[in-house]
């Protein structure tokens, strides 16, 4: 079965820890209900939420849904949404950690460690706890080599902001928006994803949502993440402010304060950022390079320096990949000790009845 057009990430490393946006991803008040599903390692969580989308989607009806992958895992799940249907299915376990705020009227655990033979983890106790000291520790190393990169980078972008025309770039952030996303006379509103992570296969980016979600894509070319992030940045204001519906995807390397991709899908529209570490080849609406907004001259004699930042962000990003390649590697080893102890016929059992719940509602 083809997966969904809509896939992110909802969370993901990043130099100061595991950010993730899951508790906003869903309002209380407008009646989501949302299931927390709860249990260890290659207990099957994953392929319980896959399954539930399929088994939903097998009733005949045309339902909306969002992948949600695992950063550490891109070919795993870390939660299925049917936003018209204001149901969630999320993996609620560290790091990604979702407690109930309402439980029975809001969230419900489904608590697959309630078909694990015990016994059999417990005899594999000291296992166990080595090989998730050493996944913890494999990921702490990831995250010092993201920082080492984040800091250079934002060396890089200071530099290059200081040569950037910005008023030029606010001028152009308001055309586009007044041609892109008109004042509607509504309420903005905003989701907040990642549509990029370090992986343990790389730097991964979802341009397969972009490219379904927006049939015009605009790229903004930009070596050093100055110019394009101001322009993301007005964008964004401007499109919440005329009352759009913006999904916003920060950078992992600087998730506080730089955007990467704005996504409008009801008016069509996506912009994304292309530059030395992603780059966006493949057709587009329309190219914008980030040298209209910059003094290339005033930018010159810090070329050497920018060069050397580039440089050494590629070897230090080259190092949290092989750190959170070792992560997997471990944590499968830790996914092989629930595998021997699950009842995975109980598992099923679970899911056909929150599937059932599910189907109820359509």
């Amino acid at each position: 079965m083809q997966q969904p057009e809509a896939c992110f990430f909802l969370g993901t490393n990043t130099p100061t820890g595991f950010v993730g946006y899951m508790p906003e991803s869903y309002r209380p008040e407008e009646g989501w209900r949302v299931y927390i599903i709860k249990s260890g390692p290659g207990s099957g969580k994953s392929t319980f939420m896959r399954r539930v989308w399929e088994d939903v989607c097998a009733a005949g009806d045309t339902v909306k849904a969002e992948f949600l992958y695992c950063s550490s895992d891109p070919h795993s799940l870390d939660g299925v949404r049917f936003p018209d249907l204001k149901i969630a299915l999320y993996d609620g376990t560290a790091p990604h950690v979702l407690e109930p705020r309402y439980w029975g009227a809001c969230e419900v655990v489904v608590d697959l460690g309630s078909c694990a033979d015990n016994e059999k983890l417990f005899q594999n106790a000291d296992a166990i706890r080595d090989a998730t000291d050493a996944c913890a520790e494999w990921h702490r190393r990831c995250r010092q080599y993201l920082a080492a990169s984040a800091s250079l980078l934002e060396s890089s972008r200071r530099i290059a902001s200081r040569c950037t025309d910005k008023e030029k770039i606010l001028r152009t952030a308001r055309r586009l928006a007044a041609r892109e996303c008109p004042p509607t006379g509504k309420r903005g509103s905003e989701d907040r994803r990642f549509l990029s992570a370090i992986t343990p296969e790389g730097t991964v980016v979802l341009y397969s949502t972009l490219q379904a979600l927006c049939p015009r894509v605009y790229v903004i070319e930009d070596e050093y993440g100055a110019a394009g992030n101001l322009l993301l940045q007005e964008i964004r204001r401007l499109a919440l402010e005329n009352g759009h519906h913006v999904v916003s995807c920060a950078c992992p390397l600087a998730s506080a304060d730089k955007l990467e991709h704005i996504l409008l899908p009801a008016c069509g529209v996506g912009f994304t950022l292309s530059g030395p570490w992603h780059r966006a080849d493949f057709p587009v609406y329309r190219r914008i390079h980030a040298s209209r907004f910059t003094d290339e001259d005033a930018l010159q004699p810090k070329r050497q320096r920018l060069s050397f930042n580039r440089r050494a962000v590629r070897e230090l990003l080259s190092e949290a990949v092989t750190c959170a390649a070792e992560a997997k590697t471990v944590h499968d080893t830790m996914e092989s000790f629930s595998v021997g102890a699950m009842d995975f016929a109980a598992v099923d059992r679970l899911r056909e009845k929150v599937t059932a719940e599910i189907r109820a509602l359509l």
